[in-house]
């Protein structure tokens, strides 16, 4: 098992890299935001098995939370991240100020732009977002430049983003997508779960029932009303979006005859709480 260094410098990060790649030893990053839950460890896990070395950074990035939201109330515990990652085989925790991310401040850098795909689903819902994330991953893989960059499967908005990005602005990294977490009750693993009371966390319950509910239909345009059924009969929720996109493109499936692989997406709120899931569906075949 590796010993966990604590890394705050990104002088320090790339002297550390620099010794890896000196002896041949491929690296694999997982940016998060902390908050650390069985969901990260599995990414984590996948990471270990693709690379010699794993870099871990937290970071809780202003540039992609909107007006209103929650970024000073985001939860941060480092210290009990350090002590997951500890037991995990991680090689360095990053914890880069926001000085060694946008060194002329979040406001005044150069924004990396999310595109079309950016300003719907939840681009739509919450503006500049995706601008936010694609702008702090590029920032972030340019300090780590690993081979792997690991993220899970349940933002597949971002994904999907994160994903054509580097496929233009830095091919050699691969991106590995590892499946969502879910807990015993179905509920897709987010830090934001922590913000939901008993009854709110049962309505939350909804969310799983609804892509359930959409797998057995045989349509795409049955699979949106199955999912809208389940989550509309939930009062305790308040629908953002139900929105089936096509897997390649991630545009809106328009035909009822689309064959090939979808995704479902779902963005709700719970009380103060918004939650986003999706599961990947299969059309005519």
């Amino acid at each position: 098992m590796s010993t966990l260094q604590s890394v705050t410098s990104v002088v320090d990060l790339r002297a550390q890299v620099d010794t890896w790649r000196k002896a041949g030893e491929s690296i694999a990053f997982v940016p998060t935001m902390g908050a650390l839950h069985a969901g990260h460890h599995q990414l984590v896990r996948v990471a270990c098995e693709r690379a010699d070395r794993i870099v871990v950074s937290v970071y809780v990035n202003p540039l992609q939370f909107g007006q209103g939201e929650d970024f000073e109330k985001y939860p941060r515990n480092i210290d009990a991240d350090f002590e997951a990652l500890a037991g995990l085989g991680v090689d360095v925790l990053w914890t880069p100020a926001e000085s060694d991310i946008y060194p002329d401040g979040a406001l005044r850098t150069e924004l990396t732009d999310a595109g079309p795909i950016g300003d719907v689903w939840e681009g739509a819902s919450r503006p500049g977002h995706f601008t936010g994330v694609l702008t702090v991953v590029k920032r972030l893989v340019e300090a780590v430049t690993p081979d792997y960059l690991v993220m899970g499967q349940k933002d597949a908005q971002q994904l999907w983003l994160v994903q054509t990005m580097l496929a233009t602005q830095a091919p050699p990294i691969e991106v590995i997508p590892v499946a969502t977490v879910r807990d015993e009750d179905a509920v897709a693993l987010s830090s934001r779960n922590a913000y939901l009371s008993a009854d709110e966390r049962q309505s939350a319950q909804a969310i799983p029932r609804a892509l359930g509910a959409a797998k057995t239909a045989r349509t795409p345009e049955s699979a949106v009303q199955a999912a809208r059924d389940v989550l509309t009969s939930e009062p305790s929720l308040t629908l953002d979006y139900v929105a089936l996109v096509d897997s390649t493109t991630f545009e809106e499936v328009s035909s009822d005859t689309f064959a090939g692989d979808a995704q479902l997406l779902i963005a709700v709120r719970v009380g103060g709480t918004r939650l986003i899931d999706n599961a990947r569906l299969t059309f005519g075949q």
